[in-house]
């Protein structure tokens, strides 16, 4: 079998990570107005755990109040929204990065069928969603 061609190697390599990072940039920064809204938006990335009495949904949103988040079940699919921004004590700062998305966010989730009462909470950067099974 012969050597592989390292310029065809690398040339793969680029094109193969350059796909990743389009995968991740559409997951979590869809900076793409979401339907009947006129506000670009992201998506957060989630944990979602399911036990006999609950299902439990992690969203990292640092800094963000839960209680400041919407969450609404539509047809099965739960709704996670609202707004990131800077602390206003820290708006007129000079910025040297923002890595951290700011602005509107909206993340929809499919639920196991079921009915569903729902709680928020903080929880290590994390909103958290309580939604107990009734």
């Amino acid at each position: 079998m012969p050597p592989k061609d390292p310029i065809n190697w690398m040339l793969s390599d680029a094109i193969e990570t350059l796909a990743r990072a389009e995968r991740l940039h559409q997951q979590f920064l869809n900076l793409q107005p979401l339907v009947g809204s006129r506000e670009p938006s992201w998506e957060p990335p989630i944990d979602v755990l399911e036990t006999d009495s609950e299902v439990l949904i992690f969203i990292a949103l640092p800094g963000v109040d839960p209680n400041e988040v919407k969450a609404v079940i539509d047809q099965g699919i739960l709704v996670v929204s609202g707004h990131r921004v800077l602390p206003p004590e820290l708006r007129n700062a000079r910025i040297l990065r923002l890595e951290l998305p700011q602005g509107h966010f909206e993340r929809r989730i499919k639920l196991p069928l079921g009915r569903y009462t729902i709680t928020r909470f903080a929880a290590n950067g994390c909103v958290g969603l309580r939604l107990a099974k009734s």
